[in-house]
């Protein structure tokens, strides 16, 4: 269960966003919630989504300081039930037009933003899932390159991913009824893939892949040279900018949760 989806900057009130949006207020309130989540049902895995649009875990996966306090992520904190934390990113460099196609930044991008947490090297170490990453579904998406990237570098650390989104249309969205979803893996009417070459050809094969344990090549990185908080390929952008509220999860392709514990 996801505390909460994509936490952004209250950019309709600046004061309010200078005093509360920052990692200290963050810690408070995702202890407050999975307590309440585990007391509840102890069986639910609780998913912990970062700031900058959940763009960004990177203080808690190096234990550094939660500011503009100085305290860290402590596992103890969470009571007898610490290994039901799951964290969760979102990756959407491709937003405002064509992503980054370096996929050596990428990987680094989502390494230093939190999935370090899948190697011994983490001061927190965590499963960690791409819960949202997507694009246009149209002519050319089976060769966009920075999916490309993504669908490469999530198998071969046997990670967890979920792509946006399934569904073609909306009853209503936004004010607007039957409204079309551009970026949905299926059509308008939900009766066939929007575009079987992207299908066919990235997530078929991203599929068969995640399901092949590998061995993690982050697993050997030498710590000191990565940075201590995620770095963007491009500048966060605003929620206004990206289009659509992401109000919920269209699940698909939910890989390989089971092997992040292993």
């Amino acid at each position: 269960m996801s505390l909460r989806n994509e936490l952004r900057t209250p950019l309709n009130n600046i004061t309010l966003a200078r005093s509360s949006y920052n990692w200290e207020q963050w810690y408070a309130f995702i202890k407050h919630g999975s307590d309440a989540i585990h007391a509840a049902n102890s069986d639910v895995l609780i998913f912990l989504s970062g700031l900058n649009s959940d763009q960004d875990l990177s203080p808690v996966v190096n234990g550094t300081a939660l500011e503009p306090g100085s305290a860290t992520f402590n596992r103890g904190d969470f009571s007898d039930y610490a290994d039901k934390l799951v964290l969760e990113l979102h990756a959407y460099d491709n937003i405002l037009g064509p992503g980054p196609s370096d996929c050596n930044a990428v990987g680094d991008k989502l390494f230093n933003a939190g999935f370090k947490a899948l190697t011994d090297i983490a001061e927190n170490q965590f499963p960690v899932i791409l819960t949202e990453f997507g694009l246009v579904q149209n002519g050319t998406a089976a060769q966009d390159p920075y999916i490309s990237c993504l669908l490469d570098y999530l198998p071969a650390r046997n990670a967890g991913w979920m792509i946006w989104q399934l569904g073609g249309s909306y009853y209503i969205r936004e004010g607007t009824p039957d409204r079309d979803e551009e970026w949905g893996l299926l059509v308008h009417d939900w009766s066939d893939w929007r575009s079987p070459e992207f299908v066919d050809s990235s997530l078929t094969p991203a599929v068969k892949n995640t399901f092949t344990p590998h061995d993690n090549p982050d697993a050997n990185r030498d710590s000191s040279d990565d940075e201590s908080r995620g770095t963007s390929t491009k500048p966060a952008m605003p929620w206004f900018l990206y289009g659509w509220p992401l109000s919920f999860y269209a699940l698909v392709f939910v890989i390989s949760l089971a092997t992040a514990f292993d």
